[in-house]
């Protein structure tokens, strides 16, 4: 190589690449419970992690790629997308799409006029630079609302129209933004308007056509190895996004139909599924975050925050709740619901994303556009995230039983310290036959439930097992390690294990 030519990476490059990802990665995991108790966003840790490892934090660390950013981005958001997708309940949702549809569409419209209206005229910038801010906010983010809202139950109808209008909205503003973006005059309005649900529709004919092949297929195929489940439902959500993006369709509306579609279809393994993706929805959020903290230059932001704070404002308490209202006026939603939603606008990862459109693009003022938006995104989701719990409260619709079983498979385990163990008992194992008290299981282990040729019943202590069982045990955390013991050793011994000297640790 000549001497003047960079030097390739090395693997010396790799470890330390790897150090300070894993350890960004182990911050972030601690810091999303301190941002639970607290009851803000962990987007605004990540952001902060970002922020505090950049060029003007204690990293040093120079990055002013906004290409790379937004390359990065819209990965992490169709994985994150993904992830939401696979959570949504259908009977949930499905009373809501009207009205979550309405907002998603004619909402957007009347917050982007009234934002990019204030921008201009309170601000002075050009309508252009206006119109783009006024897109780029007017996304709601699902992430951050239901960091707030997931110890607040409140009724089906307005966290069905919360989730499905942050899944639907961020299509509609992409293609808005992108085409405000590019060189040369803006097309009409009446152009954008056609081409905006030409391409929602193409997403939206692949994203439900590619998800209920996908779930046929994965309810029909036998895949060898559990695990290989939860990479073919990612890999078919992402293909979604891929093809709808290829078509010139909408690839954000894609995958979140292509994995709700998959998400209420009963698929195989599906617990194993659900804490895949949902692993793969929290590195996504904290790389992009980080990344995003990374880009924004800290002493630069204090020329736009005041700019940033009226842009806020007008959209917080004059956009958002018109919007709602506007939207809402032809379903009779009750004005407590009402106010509720127009509160829980708040903007995440997809406003800040879509910041970096103009700045690659090369439109003029695109950095002040990314540094009003980014002071806006921080500002005002310190303000509302904290008070929605309590909004949610004085409007009396956080006492409802209607959403009592969120959270209910993992929650009550964590609080109790136990275990849920999921056996299998297969061919040839001596467990066939046992009764489930001859299981004789330490205390503070039981079997609650046995799945049986598709059906599940709760045993009782006479219960008989058989050869394809599969049992659900609960254990305390004293005794786990001994109870998974006690099975090996009855799979491998009978009832008798304990005398015949059957211990269960040999593999």
């Amino acid at each position: 190589m000549s001497q003047g030519r960079k030097r390739p990476l090395t693997v010396h490059h790799l470890n330390q690449l790897l150090l300070v990802c894993s350890l960004v990665l182990i911050v972030a995991v601690a810091a999303v419970r301190v941002s639970s108790r607290s009851g803000l966003p962990s987007l605004l840790v990540y952001l902060g992690i970002g922020v505090l490892i950049g060029q003007d934090g204690i990293g040093g660390i120079h990055f002013d790629n906004a290409e790379l950013t937004q390359v990065i981005g819209y990965g992490a958001l169709v994985v994150i997308l993904a992830e939401g997708g696979l959570g949504t309940k259908w009977k949930e949702i499905k009373p809501a799409l009207p009205t979550a549809s309405t907002l998603a569409l004619a909402g957007v419209a009347v917050s982007v006029g009234v934002t990019a209206s204030a921008a201009h005229f309170l601000i002075g910038l050009e309508w252009r630079q206006a119109l783009i801010i006024g897109a780029v906010v007017s996304s709601t983010d699902a992430a951050a609302v239901f960091s707030v809202l997931r110890k607040v139950p409140l009724p089906t109808r307005v966290t069905g129209t919360l989730e499905a209008e942050s899944g639907f909205n961020d299509a509609p503003v992409v293609i808005l933004v992108a085409s405000l973006s590019t060189a040369g005059p803006v097309d009409h309005w009446y152009v954008l308007l056609g081409v905006i649900l030409l391409e929602l529709a193409i997403g939206a004919a692949i994203g439900l056509t590619v998800g209920w092949l996908g779930a046929w297929g994965l309810r029909h195929v036998a895949l060898p190895a559990s695990g290989l489940y939860p990479i073919a439902v990612m890999a078919i959500a992402v293909m979604a996004y891929a093809a709808g993006a290829t078509a010139h369709g909408s690839g954000f509306l894609a995958v979140y139909l292509a994995a709700m579609v998959m998400g209420n279809a009963k698929l195989p393994h599906w617990p194993a599924t659900r804490g895949f993706a949902d692993g793969l929805g929290w590195i996504a959020q904290i790389g992009m975050f980080v990344l995003l903290g990374l880009l924004v230059t800290p002493h630069e932001l204090g020329e736009d925050f005041v700019s940033a704070l009226v842009i806020g404002l007008v959209l917080t308490m004059v956009a958002r709740p018109l919007s709602v209202v506007v939207s809402l006026l032809p379903f009779r939603v009750p004005w407590r619901e009402q106010a509720l939603m127009s509160w829980a606008g708040l903007r995440g990862a997809v406003p800040i994303i879509l910041a970096t459109i103009p700045m690659v693009e090369g439109v003029e003022a695109s950095h002040r556009i990314f540094n009003i938006v980014f002071v806006l995104v921080v500002v005002y989701t310190l303000l509302q995230g904290p008070t929605l719990p309590w909004l949610a409260r004085r409007l009396h619709l956080g006492d409802g039983q209607e959403a009592a079983d969120l959270g209910i498979e993992s929650a009550p385990l964590e609080r109790l310290r136990g275990h849920l163990l999921s056996v299998a008992i297969p061919e040839g194992s001596k467990m066939h036959g046992v009764e489930v008290h001859e299981l004789r299981l330490p205390t503070g282990a039981a079997v609650t439930l046995i799945v049986r040729e598709g059906k599940s019943f709760v045993p009782l202590p006479t219960t008989v097992l058989r050869r394809g069982d599969e049992l659900l045990v609960v254990a305390t955390d004293p005794v786990r390690d001994a109870a998974e013991k006690r099975l090996r050793a009855v799979g491998r011994g009978g009832k008798l294990a304990g005398w015949l000297g059957v211990n269960g640790t040999q593999d």
